[in-house]
């Protein structure tokens, strides 16, 4: 799912303040995640890839569901879901914390 919001501030800080830890950088777009589980597996997990447009403090967030980690170590393929309920809830969450 995508997020298109307008951006005032440190998007560690929002990111953090929504929950997320950082977790790399990856072709000019920022990753960040949050479990929402407590195994120690560290899945679930949300996953956001954040790209900043040209146009000023406009941030698009790219948001699924990692459900489970990588079976295989080469191929980073893994069992995400893009939409849904929960995702669409998160997107909410995120807006409302970030004030758009």
């Amino acid at each position: 799912m995508d997020i298109v919001l307008k951006i005032q501030g440190n998007i560690h800080n929002l990111m953090r303040q929504c929950g997320y830890y950082f977790a790399k950088e990856e072709k000019g777009q920022l990753a960040f995640c949050r479990i929402i589980d407590s195994s120690k597996s560290g899945y679930p997990r949300f996953h956001a890839y954040i790209k900043f447009d040209e146009i000023p403090q406009q941030t698009q967030i790219n948001l699924h569901l990692d459900q489970k980690k990588p079976i295989y170590q080469k191929t980073p393929a893994h069992s995400a879901k893009y939409e849904g309920e929960l995702i669409e809830k998160e997107a909410a969450r995120i807006k409302r914390i970030m004030g758009s």
